[in-house]
């Protein structure tokens, strides 16, 4: 296993759910930690939540000037992580076009930018984090599929074309995040509740599940073009 003590990691998105608990992981791993993100109130208080020695910077991953002008000067990085995303669910007839680019945009192109403009030292890693519905679609998500199985292959080209840098995509289950919110307590509860109740693993997915997977690969110098699956054995069902 590869040591990330005093390492420089990226982590985009890293200002709740799964990148805010990976960002805690890497640093409590003694990595040099920065979180990216497009909200200035969400960056302090993850700062506030890991401890004053990861560094944030706004980032919007879903623009072309953003992205371009942060990696400009931010030199090379040890390990990037690219956790973000939002939109895409619903039956197609009834998402606008608009809507399905924009959340193309904020997933896909936003990886797909990431990979181009960061720099990352050899034997580094790059490591993607999609969702298993790209594998196992459900109803009313045939676009939130397709862009996260998209990053599953292009993580698996980009193992190819960016070597010896390593690229791998954590692919989660439903993990308790602030994507829930949209529901209320009591009806994020049930959700979680059934869920529980149908998984080999009888438990849903906390943020911190997904981080160690992240470190892993991260830290396995044998892991490259690799696809996780961290879903409580859901793909069984």
């Amino acid at each position: 296993m590869i040591s990330i003590t005093d390492k420089k990691v990226l982590v985009v998105g890293g200002s709740s759910g799964i990148g805010l608990a990976t960002a805690r992981a890497a640093a409590n791993a003694g990595a040099r930690v920065t979180i990216a993100a497009r909200s200035k109130a969400r960056l302090a208080a993850a700062i506030a939540a890991i401890g004053p020695n990861v560094t944030r910077r706004q980032l919007d991953a879903g623009d072309d000037a953003s992205v371009a002008a942060f990696f400009a000067d931010a030199g090379e990085w040890d390990h990037v992580v690219a956790t973000a995303g939002k939109g895409g669910r619903g039956r197609l007839p009834d998402i606008a076009m608009p809507d399905a680019l924009d959340a193309m945009n904020a997933k896909f192109w936003s990886y797909y930018r990431i990979a181009r403009a960061a720099r990352i030292a050899s034997g580094g890693s790059l490591t993607f984090v999609s969702g298993t519905i790209g594998s196992k679609p459900t109803p009313g998500a045939a676009l939130v599929s397709a862009i996260n199985a998209a990053i599953e292959g292009l993580a698996r080209g980009l193992a190819l074309d960016l070597s010896p840098v390593r690229v791998n995509t954590v692919s989660p289950g439903i993990i308790d995040t602030p994507l829930w919110d949209r529901l209320s307590e009591g009806e994020r509860q049930a959700l979680f509740d059934r869920a529980a109740a149908n998984l080999p693993a009888r438990r849903i997915g906390q943020p911190e599940d997904v981080a160690q997977a992240i470190l892993f690969l991260m830290t396995n110098p044998f892991a490259t073009g690799t696809v996780v699956h961290l879903e409580g054995g859901g793909l069984l069902l």
